[in-house]
């Protein structure tokens, strides 16, 4: 086995106010840990030279869509891998304007840890609350503030201790749990990867060294057993007459052979009797694994389904409360009907009550609204035609959200995280 296939993946989101660096910071990520070929260097070489830039415009090698790169900002999520001996890492990098709030909260939806930058000459801005208020939302455990640029404040001490006060003042009314501030200059490559020269009054790690270790094992719930039926798989082939399997992505908690178990929503109790991953028996299976599972007996279980302990099932219930960011030109209002998806289920549903909207920069809800519009995020009531068995998303983010879909257009129109 390499070294690559044992370690750990790491995803984190890149957020900040537009202009903050993050697509440079991304490019110098990948430079300096010499993750890019050494023709796309070449390429970023020639673009740089010809915009007439004395130095290599590192941005370059993140911002893919044409029109990003002409105006010289993100627009949509870009997806970049890379890897150390230590981790594999995927980032999304995620635009910073107002209007691509959806683009974030989608890049932000499965991260461990997202990176937030701060310009040090502008300190923090509205931008700089509204994705922290999304990365709490979205319970990313892990949050790393960036104060970058610190080249053009002559790498002051005072003026990173400022915004570091400034930011702890803030994110003690959020529910951010662990808070990191590394700062760097992305474009000079300062404790990005290598540590600075220039600021040997900054005692901490660098931002790649924090990436490699930061603790994301227990970012998963291991307590709640959740395994959604995706599928069932019957071969009917001589060799495996009778195979009944259940094919799934564990959600939550850990599965072992002779474990007791309850079938939702039938309430049926049964006995694991294996587990199989890619064809091999093993002897437990965790979050976030997708394995085969079979039972003592036989019972009727179809997608949608889901295998829970009998002394620790989710709620099961048709009216939720969610937090919704609404992804969509046509705007949500009461009593609208929209197709749920939960997990491996999919029911009708209607909004019931639109109750409170977000000021995303304040924090403040706005109430007595009638309708929200795209990028706002909102706490609506949802009657499901069928109870939904879920968590809530601050225990399990993956039994806790919900996509919400029109059923005219089978558009994904809303995101949704069950309080």
């Amino acid at each position: 086995m390499s070294i690559q296939e044992n370690n750990q993946l790491l995803r984190f989101t890149t957020a900040g106010s537009v202009d903050d660096g993050k697509s440079t910071l991304i490019g110098r990520l990948l430079y300096d840990s010499k993750s890019i070929f050494e023709d796309q260097i070449e390429a970023v070489k020639t673009s740089s030279e010809k915009k007439g830039f004395d130095y290599v415009d590192l941005s370059l090698l993140t911002d893919g869509l044409k029109s990003e790169r002409e105006q010289g900002i993100t627009i949509d999520v870009a997806y970049r891998y890379f890897a150390t001996p230590k981790r594999k890492f995927i980032i999304a990098d995620t635009p910073g304007h107002t209007q691509y709030t959806r683009n974030m909260v989608t890049g932000a939806s499965t991260a461990n840890l997202a990176i937030i930058l701060v310009d040090a000459r502008k300190g923090l801005l509205e931008q700089t609350y509204r994705h922290s208020f999304i990365a709490s939302l979205l319970k990313i455990p892990h949050v790393v503030v960036c104060v970058n640029k610190m080249d053009l404040v002559d790498y002051s001490e005072e003026v990173y201790n400022q915004i570091v006060a400034d930011y702890e003042a803030f994110s003690s009314k959020l529910d951010i749990k662990d808070v990191q501030f590394v700062p760097i200059s992305a474009l000079k490559g300062d404790n990005v990867v290598d540590r600075s020269e220039n600021m040997d009054w900054y005692e901490g790690s660098t931002l790649l060294y924090h990436l490699e270790h930061v603790h994301i094992a227990s970012d998963f719930n291991h307590i709640d057993c959740r395994l959604p039926v995706q599928m069932v798989i019957r071969p009917h082939t001589l060799e495996f007459q009778d195979f009944r399997g259940y094919a799934g992505r564990i959600d939550g908690g850990i599965f072992k052979p002779g474990d007791e178990v309850k079938i939702l929503p039938s309430g049926f109790t049964s006995k694991v009797k294996t587990i199989e991953l890619n064809g091999e028996q093993i002897a437990e299976a965790y979050a976030p694994m997708s394995v085969t599972m079979t039972l003592e007996d036989e019972i009727d279980i179809s997608r949608g389904d889901m295998i829970v302990r009998p002394n620790n099932q989710p709620k099961s219930e048709q009216d939720l409360e969610v937090m919704v960011c609404w992804m969509n030109q046509k705007s949500l209002q009461n009593r609208t009907k929209l197709i749920v998806k939960h997990t491996t289920k999919e029911c009708q549903a209607m909004v019931k009550d639109i109750q409170y909207k977000v000021d995303v920069n304040t924090l403040h809800r706005i109430e007595d609204i009638q309708e929200i519009g795209m990028n706002d995020i909102a706490r609506v009531s949802i009657r499901t035609a069928s109870p939904i068995f879920f968590d809530s998303y601050s225990k399990n983010r993956q039994t806790g959200s919900i996509i919400l879909i029109d059923p005219n257009t089978n558009e994904t129109v809303g995101a949704g995280m069950i309080i």
